[in-house]
C-alpha cells in the first residue's frame, strides 16, 4: 500500500491560501504512484473557532465545497483515493440553530458537522463521514455523527475504516478506567468489521509536557498506540496474570517504535494483558495498517502535535509496530510504501 500523508500548519480562515499550500505540496506526487492521499481534520479552514458564529462563514456544502473540489481534482489527477476533513454545513432540516446550553454553561448552535470526504480515482465521490465523538471545540457548532463508517475498496486498501481525531478517545459518559478493559470503542469496531486499513484525520493537540521538547511528540504517538491496544495486545494465556509486562514496540526502518523510548508520562508501554472476546473475528497474524494524519502549527494559542504516523498492528503480537512518523513541526508530504518498495515509487519522499 502506498499512502501519502500531508501535514502542514494552515492559517485559520485563509481557505484559498491553505488550498494553494496543499496543492504545492501535492504537486510532488506523480500519477499512479500512490493509492491513498490523506489530509487532516478541517485542514483548509483551520480548527480553533470559539463558537458557531465564528465558523459559520467557513462551513462548506458537501460535494461542492472547496475541500470536496480539491479532493476530486487531486484524486482524478493522481488516479487514487483522496480523503480530507472539513466543516460541513448542515441542511435546514438537520441543523439545530436554536441556542443549546452545554454542561459548562456555553451556548451552542448545531449548524454544522465535523466531516470528512472520500473521493476515488475517477474523481467521483465515494462517501463521507461525520465525527462521532466531539471534542470541546466542536461542541459549540457541530452535530455529532451517528457512528463509525467503513468502505469496501479495491486492493490494496480493501476494508477501510475512517475516523476523526477524538473518535480515538473514550466516548462520554464512559471513562477509560483500565488499560486491560478499556473501553476501546474504535478498536472494537475495527475488530468487528475486520478492518484492514484505519485512517484517522486529526487536529490533535501537542502534549506540551516534555522536559526537553523532542522532534517527535512521542507521548502523543504512544497514546495513539495505546488507544488501539485491542488490535495488537496479547491474549492472556491460561495461568498468566494480568499485569505482566508486554513486549516493547518494534521500530520501523526509519522510525522508532511507538513504545521504544524510555522515560515516563506515557512513553513506557503500559502493563497488562488483553483478554479479547472469544467472538473476535480477526485472526492472529491478520495485520491492520493505521494511518494517522495530523496537522501541526499553532492557532489561536493552541499548538498541534504533528507527528503523523503509520502503524502496523497484528492481533496477539504484544506490540504496536510504528513504521513511519513525521516531526511535530514538520510540514510536507510523505509517501510511505508498505510492506516494501514496489520499485515504482520511493518508500518515503518529502
Amino acid at each position: 500500500m502506498r499512502v501519502a500523508v500531508v501535514q502542514f500548519a494552515p492559517k485559520i480562515g485563509q481557505v484559498q491560501e491553505n488550498i494553494r499550500k496543499a496543492q504545492a505540496l501535492c504537486d510532488r506526487l506523480r500519477p499512479n504512484t500512490v493509492d491513498l492521499v490523506c489530509l487532516p481534520e478541517m485542514i483548509f479552514t483551520g480548527y480553533v473557532f470559539p463558537d458557531a458564529a465564528s465558523i459559520s462563514p467557513y462551513l462548506e456544502e458537501p460535494r461542492t465545497g472547496p475541500t470536496s473540489r480539491f479532493c476530486a481534482e487531486l484524486a482524478a489527477r493522481l488516479h487514487c483515493y483522496v480523503v480530507a476533513g472539513y466543516p460541513e454545513r448542515l441542511s435546514p432540516d438537520e441543523a439545530e440553530p436554536g441556542s443549546i446550553l452545554l454542561e459548562d454553561g456555553r451556548k451552542a448552535e448545531r449548524i454544522g458537522a465535523n466531516a470528512a470526504a472520500l473521493y476515488g480515482p475517477d474523481g467521483q465521490f465515494v462517501g463521507d463521514y461525520r465525527k462521532t465523538n466531539l471534542y470541546d471545540t466542536d461542541m459549540t457548532w457541530a452535530k455529532p455523527g451517528t457512528g463509525f463508517v467503513t468502505f469496501e475498496l479495491p486492493p490494496p486498501l480493501t476494508t477501510l475504516t475512517l475516523g476523526i481525531c477524538m473518535d480515538l478517545n473514550v466516548q462520554p459518559p464512559a471513562a477509560w478506567t483500565s488499560v486491560r478493559t478499556g473501553p476501546y470503542e474504535l478498536a472494537a469496531y475495527c475488530l468487528a468489521r475486520r478492518t484492514r486499513v484505519l485512517v484517522l484525520l486529526n487536529a490533535w493537540l501537542d502534549s506540551r509536557d516534555e522536559e526537553e521538547e523532542e522532534e517527535v511528540d512521542w507521548r502523543t504517538v504512544n497514546y495513539w498506540a495505546m488507544r488501539l491496544r485491542p488490535l495488537w495486545a496479547r491474549v492472556a494465556e491460561e495461568g498468566e496474570e494480568d499485569g505482566e509486562e508486554e513486549e516493547k514496540g518494534d521500530s520501523g526502518d526509519e522510525a522508532r517504535g511507538a513504545s521504544g523510548k524510555s522515560g515516563n508520562g506515557g512513553r513506557d508501554e503500559a502493563e497488562g494483558r488483553q483478554r479479547e472476546d472469544e467472538s473476535n473475528p480477526r485472526q492472529p497474524g491478520e495485520e491492520l495498517l493505521v494511518v494517522i494524519c495530523n496537522r501541526c502549527g499553532t492557532e489561536n494559542g493552541v499548538t498541534f502535535a504533528g507527528s503523523s504516523s503509520f502503524f502496523s498492528l497484528t492481533p496477539n503480537s504484544g506490540r504496536p509496530r510504528l513504521l513511519k512518523v513525521m516531526g511535530r513541526r514538520e510540514e510536507g508530504v510523505k509517501l510511505w510504501t508498505y510492506p516494501a518498495n514496489d520499485g515504482n515509487a520511493p518508500a518515503s519522499t518529502q
